[in-house]
C-alpha cells in the first residue's frame, strides 16, 4: 500500500502530474477530466483503488476550485442558481457515496451509456445548440429543475463518479437552454461541491494520499486556470467540440467497463 511518494520513481511522479495538468484543462473546458486522472493514479504500482479514487477528488477539488473562481471572475455566472445547484449535488454525492457501498455500479453503467451516446447524437443533430441562452424555464420552475439536475448528477458522481462535469453541462445546455460557457461556469461550482462531497467521507478513512494528492491538485489548478481561460476566450463554439471529443471518450470508457463486467 503507498503511503506517500515513496516507492515512485520521478518518471512516474512526472507522468501523474502532467496528467493532472491535463485533465485540469479539459475539467475546466467542458468536464469528464478524471478519465485522465483517475487511470493515471490506478497504474501507480501499490495504490489500492480507495487510495486512487480519494486522492483524485483531493487534486480535482483544486482545480475545479482554480477554474470556478475563473469563470465567476470573467463570465459572472448567475449564482442564484449556481449556489443551491451545488448544496443539493453535494447532498446527492453523499448518498450516491453511501449507496455504492452497498450497490455495484456495474447495474447502472448500461443506462448511463445508452443516456450519453443519445445527448452526444442529439447535440451533432443540432450544431447551434448551446450557442446562445435561451432559458426554457423562469423563476422557480428554474430553480427547481436545476436543483433537481444537480441532485441527480451529485448522486451519480457519489456512486459511479467519471464525466460527472460533462453530464453537468450536458444537463445544463439541452436540459436547461444555457449557452455552453454559461453551462461550464456553473458546472464547474456544482462540481466542486460533489468533489468536496467525497472528500467528506474519504478523508476520516485515511485514503487520501496527501502529498501526492497536493502535487496532482497544483497541477490541476494550472490546467484549470489554462483550460477556463482559453474557454471564456474562444466561447461556445470551441466548448461545444472539446465537449462533443470527452463525451465520446467517456461513452468508450464505460462501454468497455460494461463489455468487460459482461464477459466477466
Amino acid at each position: 500500500m503507498l503511503t506517500g511518494f515513496e516507492g515512485l520513481e520521478p518518471l512516474t511522479l512526472a507522468l501523474i502530474v502532467a496528467a493532472g495538468f491535463a485533465a485540469g484543462w479539459v475539467d475546466a473546458v467542458v468536464g469528464g477530466g478524471g478519465l485522465i486522472q483517475l487511470p493515471a493514479l490506478l497504474a501507480v504500482p501499490g495504490i489500492t483503488p480507495v487510495q486512487a479514487l480519494a486522492t483524485n477528488k483531493l487534486g480535482s477539488v483544486f482545480g475545479t476550485t482554480t477554474s470556478a473562481l475563473t469563470y465567476a471572475r470573467r463570465v459572472r455566472p448567475d449564482l442564484r442558481t449556481a449556489i443551491p445547484m451545488a448544496l443539493v449535488a453535494l447532498a446527492g454525492s453523499l448518498g450516491g457515496a453511501a449507496l455504492a457501498t452497498v450497490l455495484p455500479s456495474r447495474v447502472f453503467k448500461p443506462i448511463i451509456l445508452v443516456a450519453i451516446v443519445a445527448v452526444a447524437l442529439f447535440t451533432v443533430l443540432r450544431p447551434r445548440l448551446g450557442e446562445y441562452t435561451e432559458l426554457r424555464l423562469k423563476g422557480r420552475r428554474h430553480l427547481a429543475a436545476a436543483c433537481g439536475l444537480g441532485t441527480a448528477i451529485g448522486f451519480y458522481d457519489g456512486l459511479i463518479g467519471p464525466g460527472t462535469g460533462s453530464f453537468l453541462v450536458i444537463a445544463l445546455v439541452s436540459g436547461m437552454g444555457y449557452a455552453f460557457l454559461e453551462a461550464s461556469a456553473k458546472a464547474k461550482i456544482v462540481n466542486m461541491a460533489t468533489n468536496l462531497g467525497a472528500l467528506i467521507l474519504f478523508v476520516p478513512h485515511g485514503a487520501v494520499l496527501w502529498a501526492l494528492g497536493i502535487a496532482l491538485g497544483a497541477a490541476n489548478m494550472c490546467g484549470g486556470y489554462l483550460g477556463a481561460r482559453m474557454a471564456v476566450a474562444r466561447g461556445s463554439r470551441f466548448i461545444r467540440w472539446v465537449f462533443l471529443a470527452v463525451v465520446a471518450a467517456l461513452a468508450v470508457k464505460l462501454g468497455a467497463d460494461v463489455w468487460a463486467e459482461n464477459a466477466g
